[in-house]
């Protein structure tokens, strides 16, 4: 008879920290390239020409501030009801991605003297009504990198669906 095969629990399996880090560039890339689309989204709702929208896009530092004002746009009384859901339902899409992201780009990252799973520790408090907490700690994990790589799909699915919004509307390309 053989040895018995032990499996190792997929979420604690250890993962090789390089292909991580690529991992977390990659969502970056897809990130930023997915945003920068927000630029025909401004111009198309606010009817600016894309050269302005990037100014103004450009002018706004913090990704929630673009997608505030694609949003702010899109409830203005000219944009039909169809414009308006399909651009939110799209703002909505990115936002849910933005905590995963900020987890990667607002942390520190620390390693097992022992050769365990490296963690992330995020740089942000959270300030509650008697106590503030900070320092949230993560594994990075089998686990953790199938959620960035399922959030680069999805930016992925965002980048196309806004391209197909800015041909459907004949927004500015």
């Amino acid at each position: 008879m053989g040895k018995p095969v032990i499996e190792m629990d997929r979420q604690t399996a250890p993962i090789d920290f390089d292909d991580f880090l690529l991992l977390i560039g990659k969502l970056n890339y897809t990130w930023t390239n997915t945003e920068s689309l927000l630029i025909h989204l401004i111009a198309g709702l606010s009817g600016m020409d894309k050269d302005i929208a990037t100014v103004v896009f450009l002018t706004l530092n913090t990704s929630r501030a673009r997608i505030d004002m694609v949003e702010r746009l899109s409830k203005l009384d000219r944009v039909a009801a169809a414009e308006r859901d399909r651009t939110l339902a799209l703002t909505k899409r990115i936002q849910n991605q933005s905590a995963l992201r900020n987890r990667y780009n607002h942390c520190i990252y620390a390693f097992d003297s022992e050769g365990g799973n490296p963690r992330s520790i995020l740089m942000r408090i959270a300030d509650r009504k008697d106590k503030l907490m900070m320092g949230q700690i993560n594994d990075l994990d089998a686990e953790a990198a199938d959620n960035i790589k399922a959030a680069i799909t999805e930016l992925g699915a965002i980048n196309r669906d806004i391209w197909q919004a800015v041909s459907d509307f004949g927004y500015p390309q």
